[in-house]
């Protein structure tokens, strides 16, 4: 790691007690107490809350301590500061990554104003475990997707340079595999292969690394037993040596401390001594002075120089020493106009449809019933969201305006999480009367999140009841589904002719979803996560391998012409079919896959082509690559989205490969009757993978027969053969 001349001389003056002053950050404590800390040496801290207030305390680091040295000012800024963007798996289904590079740029330049320098996002966890309610915070189930949104948002926090003042460091977080626990449940712990650590949970960490991310935080879970804040192998060795990052690996809160309950360290000191032996840069939550001196005093000072020089040096490329202080009269203390055009058209771009037989967009009805909690409901912003976010407006405000001469109905019918369907009568009254129903439900943003696991993944309460009672009126309805994760819907799904997934939209969700509702916007977003039939079938994603007896058909399918064979659940099923890797209750699948969603625009493929039927694996070991392209023409009257995927299938490998892997993508806006030629890049990237059998990882293409599935869904691909020699 080189360090400047800056960093080395403060190396060299600085005493332990300053050193060990620089590796810790501590939380929100009062103004009094936070300057008292700083004046003891503390190197980090939590947002006060405004430029001013934050300006006062680095006052004091500058000014009252010796070495005057600034301190770095962390926050959670995960989806927006002030303005509040769709949650982050939300921002993943428009898959559309310049627009969370913009989103992420926003974020920035609002927090940089009131002093933040530091946020701990993106999350770049793959879970494929809806269960788990830190999905919400990440871009879904998917390697190349979420590597391709981490590094937008990456680059959209820090810009060209750290030091200008609309940048603020980006921290990768959790590192590693936080995102698999089992049972779906927060904090636990994770056991998983070399080859799927590899190929799934470390690939979008190493993404990120590259694309120049200034910090990493550490995991709260074990891996193979070793938890993550004790582990060298990963945090030193994987990710400082051979992937040569030189910024700050900091802890996640009091994780350091929870090395106790761990079973693996005796006390506090010993936690402590474990957390940096193994890599980790700065302590979050405050380990007690004497203790942590104590502990550190233990450790061979290169590691603590090391740890302190990483620090020092982020404060370097933030430009803190040269301009420590926030302009207060510039700090962006609400939403601008651009700033809410640019999260409502997030909103709108990032909801998915996942059916709809015209119902959508609304015609001109003249009489419309609103009903479900969200109807009437302001709660859109999301997890992760701080109490200084720009509150959003309720769909029936949005509606009203924006068409005065409508006869409106709202009747909430259930409230979010209640037994109470008393107020089902109402609504299904009030439907009658109507010409058309938007029926507005999902979870409250308190139920996804930190520490908000879920057992039960169907809509709570009496929402389900609310849905299946609409329908029985008769009257066209539509569903909008607002939630931070995904659910299970098949109590109600295939009653519902219209359905669209909004998540937690942010501050003009609202709006955003009133725009899909009269088709002022295109809904053509894409699902980042499998959406599953039952909480049995947790986890399902779509890159599973194809097992030695692949199914294909569902325990309750039947065959007319084959021989068949009582099961005891659902009677006769293929016998051909008896002993293969399915549920004998369940048809085979997820409810919604991957990459599902339309939009209200139609769309004609042509034949994709590739440039070459083959290529060597020389020519991909010097960059070389062949094309594959797709022509896609609007076949309707409107302008439209659509989204082209392209997946690989490796057919003969030296382990079992995922059935598909997702490579490339693109989104591109169509205007009516145009045609548009999409091309990709196929090489070494998208044909390797980490071997993982041999004593040291490598990065392979293996010689064989690969096919090209490309489309606008999976299941809407069409197959091409691509040859390595």
């Amino acid at each position: 790691m080189t360090r400047s001349a800056r960093v080395r001389r403060l190396l060299a003056e600085m005493t332990p007690d300053e050193k060990l002053g620089q590796l810790q950050i501590v939380f929100r404590p009062r103004h009094d107490d936070a300057a008292d800390l700083i004046r003891q040496g503390v190197g980090s801290i939590f947002w006060p809350r405004s430029a001013g207030a934050t300006n006062a305390l680095q006052r004091v680091a500058v000014e009252e301590t010796r070495l005057g040295i600034p301190v770095l000012v962390g926050l959670d800024v995960i989806h927006g500061q002030r303005t509040i963007a769709p949650v982050p798996l939300g921002q993943a289904a428009s898959f559309d990554p310049a627009l969370v590079e913009q989103l992420a740029a926003l974020a920035a330049a609002e927090a940089r104003s009131g002093g933040v320098t530091w946020t701990f996002s993106p999350m770049v966890d793959i879970s494929r475990d809806p269960r788990w309610g830190r999905v919400v915070e990440g871009f879904g189930e998917d390697v190349h997707l979420t590597s391709i949104m981490g590094r937008a948002m990456v680059r959209g926090y820090q810009g060209d340079d750290l030091a200008d003042r609309g940048s603020i460091a980006a921290t990768a977080k959790h590192f590693v595999a936080y995102g698999q626990p089992e049972g779906g449940r927060d904090y636990n712990g994770v056991d998983v292969s070399e080859h799927r650590l590899r190929n799934v949970y470390l690939e979008p960490f190493r993404a990120v690394v590259d694309e120049g991310a200034a910090s990493v935080m550490a995991a709260f879970n074990t891996v193979a037993g070793v938890p993550m804040h004790a582990n060298r192998r990963l945090l030193t060795d994987v990710l400082k040596n051979e992937w040569g990052f030189d910024g700050v690996l900091v802890g996640d809160a009091d994780a350091v401390r929870n090395l106790l309950p761990h079973g693996v360290a005796e006390d506090l000191a010993d936690a402590v001594a474990l957390a940096f032996r193994a890599g980790l840069d700065v302590e979050m939550g405050g380990a007690p002075r004497e203790v942590a001196a104590g502990a550190l005093a233990a450790i061979d000072p290169a590691r603590l120089d090391d740890a302190v020089a990483r620090v020092l040096g982020l404060k370097e490329s933030l430009g803190l020493f040269d301009a420590p202080y926030a302009p207060e009269s510039d700090e962006l203390v609400a939403p601008t106009s651009a700033g809410r055009a640019l999260v409502r058209r997030a909103a709108a771009r990032s909801s998915v449809v996942l059916a709809n037989d015209g119902t959508l967009p609304l015609a001109t009805p003249s009489r419309v019933l609103l009903t479900g909690p969200y109807a009437a409901s302001t709660d859109h912003l999301g997890a992760w969201t701080q109490s200084f976010g720009a509150a959003a407006r309720s769909v029936a405000d949005e509606f009203a305006a924006r068409r005065p001469g409508v006869e409106l109905r709202v009747v909430a019918g259930v409230d979010f999480l209640g037994e109470d369907a008393s107020g089902i009568a109402e609504a299904r009254d009030a439907a009658r009367a109507s010409d058309v129903v938007v029926v507005l439900v999902g979870e409250p943003s308190t139920l996804s999140g930190e520490a908000a696991s879920r057992s039960d993944l169907r809509l709570p309460g009496c929402q389900a009841q609310l849905i299946r009672e609409i329908a029985a009126t008769g009257v066209p309805f539509a569903v909008i589904v607002e939630t931070g994760r995904p659910l299970v819907v098949s109590d109600w799904i295939d009653v519902a002719p219209a359905v669209v997934v909004a998540w937690h939209g942010g501050t003009e969700a609202a709006e955003a979803i009133v725009d899909v509702l009269l088709g002022d916007a295109e809904p053509a977003g894409r699902l980042p996560m499998s959406w599953p039939r039952s909480v049995g079938q947790i986890p399902i994603h779509y890159a599973h391998e194809n097992t030695g007896r692949p199914a294909t058909t569902g325990g309750s399918l039947t065959s007319e012409n084959a021989e068949t064979v009582d099961i005891g659940l659902h009677g006769p099923a293929n016998l051909q079919d008896r002993y293969t890797s399915k549920y004998l209750d369940l048809e085979l699948g997820p409810q919604f896959a991957f990459g599902h969603g339309s939009g209200y625009a139609t769309f004609s493929h042509a034949t994709a082509t590739l440039s070459g039927a083959s290529i060597t694996g020389a020519e991909l070991e010097g960059g070389g690559a062949l094309t594959l392209a797709l022509a896609v023409v609007n076949t309707s009257a409107r302008s439209g989205d659509e989204v082209v995927q392209v997946f690989v299938e490796d057919t003969v490998a030296s382990v079992a490969p995922p059935v598909r892997r997702l490579v490339a993508f693109e989104r591109r806006t169509i205007p009516p009757g145009t045609t548009t030629v999409f091309t990709f890049e196929m090489g070494r990237e998208q044909l390797g993978f980490w071997a993982t059998r041999a004593a040291a990882p490598a990065f392979v293409v293996e010689p064989g027969l690969f096919r090209l599935h490309v489309g606008s869904t999976l299941a809407s691909t069409q197959a091409i053969d691509l040859r390595v020699m």
